[in-house]
């Protein structure tokens, strides 16, 4: 069985085969693995639709603990709101200024929750509770799953492939691209900073591999 395929003038797409045809519509948004893809691929709607989730969670923790140590607070935020806005980020992690502080603003606004620390300021609060802001996050969960990947972790059939250089195995090629799309997907944006590490950690053996 063949199949062919056309984009129309009204953008839907036409998939023959011998017996029948299917038409495709587009669509402006589709979820996939509770991540929402929409049509630019900037990912703006699935960090609100997260962002708004996690802050009905510290809504739920606020309403329930009126009085928090430091140490109960920790385990409700890292259980209960912090997964919502770190799920799945190497594929969304926005590069925008605006995505990147209301994302933070989560957290900001979390850490009040702790009574005693809530007139210090965001970076004292963190210290207290032994956190990192959610960007710092981001950038070593990018360094992790960079390291997975150059030290063949995953199944190499569908693992994501990054060009390597040819005078070291753990480094990366970089590119140029023009549209932002593509300049900040994950297998671009890694580049100079795992390029940038010393080679006693991009080419350390984690006791996975020993």
């Amino acid at each position: 069985m063949s199949y062919t395929s056309r984009l129309s003038i009204d953008t839907a797409y036409h998939i023959n085969n011998t017996d029948s045809v299917s038409n495709i519509q587009k669509v402006d948004q589709i979820k996939d693995l509770g991540i929402l893809y929409d049509s630019h691929l900037n990912f703006k709607d699935h960090i609100q639709e997260k962002i708004n989730k996690a802050y009905s969670m510290i809504g739920l923790i606020k309403r329930n603990f009126i009085h928090m140590d430091s140490r109960t607070f920790v385990m409700l935020y890292k259980a209960l709101v912090r997964p919502h806005v770190e799920y799945a980020n190497s594929i969304w992690s926005s590069y925008k200024k605006g995505d990147i502080e209301a994302i933070e603003k989560v957290q900001k606004r979390a850490t009040k929750l702790v009574t005693l620390l809530k007139k210090l300021p965001y970076q004292e609060r963190l210290l207290q509770l032994n956190l990192h802001t959610l960007k710092y996050r981001r950038l070593r969960g990018d360094m992790i799953e960079v390291y997975k990947i150059t030290h063949d972790m995953y199944d190499k059939s569908v693992a994501l492939e990054l060009p390597r250089t040819r005078g070291n195995k753990y480094k990366l090629q970089n590119h140029s691209f023009h549209y932002n799309f593509r300049r900040f997907s994950f297998a671009a944006r890694v580049v100079n900073v795992w390029n940038s590490l010393p080679d006693h950690v991009s080419q350390s053996v984690s006791q996975w591999n020993a």
